[in-house]
């Protein structure tokens, strides 16, 4: 066999083919961009690749362009972690020498040597891959929306305790659209406390409240003419006008957040899988979506329940050594599984009866503390989850859990 190794980057990529011996076959330097990737596929073609047999490759990276060129066809793409290639490379040298080109034979002497334990790129569908972008790019745009009001929240409590008293009553506080709006129109307690009842309704009118309208006008007007401290007026002013800067972000944080919501509603239901996920306790279409994002529809990609388990970090995983033996949860994990399937968990609790009651068994009879019992609770729902896949089945709650049922009754 003939094995392909990428060391990737910017602008060019250095390429080395190796056969079963190691024997260095060939190596190009090639750019980024159209004339480069066909240079590449011909190089693959003159030492034999075919689209029945193709050569496998090993690339540090899972996501690009030269990664969607090589994954055509029945092709094998082997996203090695960079930390495992850097040991690999000591194997080969021990002087700590390092090059584009050496690099790319280690990689491609890394699939000669140890394919059976790296594997390769999961064959998803097209449709699965895009709710991936969409599913990925939301959850970002929410961190990100998340870490923007955390500052804005941080910069008010220096000189704007108001608007904190009077958007804390309302839920997602500075990310609702009124609080928006009434910091747009009075970015200083000052200002804040000069507004009238008209503006102040006229300002909810705009952020698209319809009902209540009377009554939140005059709890906002007391909020804001209530007694607070005061920077000086220069302060205050010049803090205003960071609070404005702070909030144009916000308002694109907020307004990405929605459209990519949207998106994701309109592509996750079209997805053949969406029934057997959505009927899951505790999984609506956003966290059905970043789930099914994170697991893929490729059914061979996880031998087992257990490697999917492993995979989202929610099996323990056992550290022994002679006597000592200790078992822990799994830091090295999907991390964007891991949140949605603690997301998942504590839905779950109100929507199904024997998640609740596997939860207060966790609690109560094994001592666990909140975390640990809702990793254990979604560690149970992602075998049952496998299970639906592989059977195409809908979730049954008599089914999974049947002892909690009894148990609760």
């Amino acid at each position: 066999m003939i094995y392909c190794g990428i060391d990737w980057a910017e602008k060019t990529h250095d390429v080395a083919l190796v056969d079963d011996s190691g024997q260095l076959l060939a190596k190009r330097h090639i750019t980024d961009d159209a004339n480069g990737y066909q240079i590449l596929k011909d190089l693959l073609a003159e030492y034999g690749d075919t689209e029945e047999d193709p050569i496998p490759v090993a690339i540090e990276t899972s996501r690009g362009l030269l990664v969607a060129v090589l994954r055509t066809g029945k092709r094998k793409v082997f996203a090695i972690n960079p930390m495992a290639a850097a040991r690999y490379r000591d194997r080969h040298s021990v002087s700590r020498k390092k090059s584009d080109p050496g690099d790319a034979l280690v990689l491609a002497n890394i699939l000669r040597t140890d394919m059976h334990a790296h594997r390769p790129l999961p064959n998803d569908s097209d449709r699965a891959r895009a709710i991936t972008v969409l599913a990925r790019a939301q959850q970002d745009v929410v961190w990100n929306r998340q870490q923007i009001a955390n500052q804005l929240r941080s910069l008010l409590r220096e000189y704007y305790p108001a608007a904190l008293a009077a958007f804390s009553v309302w839920q997602n506080g500075l990310c609702r659209p009124e609080a928006r709006e009434l910091l747009k129109r009075a970015p200083t307690p000052s200002r804040a406390a000069r507004l009238t009842r008209a503006q102040l309704a006229a300002a909810l009118k705009r952020a698209g409240r319809q009902r209540g309208i009377e009554a939140e006008t005059e709890r906002l007007r007391e909020a804001f003419r209530a007694e607070w401290a005061h920077q000086p007026h220069l302060v205050e002013e010049a803090l205003g006008q960071q609070m404005l800067a702070l909030l144009l972000q916000l308002n694109a944080a907020c307004t990405a957040a929605d459209d990519l919501a949207e998106a994701v509603e309109e592509a996750f239901p079209q997805h053949p899988d969406a029934d057997i996920l959505l009927s899951f306790p505790g999984l609506g279409v956003q966290l059905g979506a970043r789930v099914l994002a994170e697991i893929g529809d490729d059914r061979t990609r996880f031998a087992d329940a257990r490697g999917l388990k492993a995979y989202a970090g929610s099996s323990p995983v056992t550290r022994a050594s002679g006597k000592k033996s200790s078992i822990t949860r799994r830091w090295v994990k999907n991390d964007r599984l891991n949140h949605a399937g603690y997301l998942w968990a504590f839905a779950s609790l109100r929507a199904s009866p024997g998640a609740m009651a596997h939860y207060r068994r966790r609690r109560d009879d094994h001592g666990d503390w909140h975390a640990a019992a809702q990793r254990n609770l979604f560690n149970r729902m992602l075998g049952q989850l496998f299970h639906c896949l592989k059977q195409r089945v809908l979730f049954d709650e008599a089914t999974a859990f049947p002892t909690a049922l009894a148990a609760a009754a």
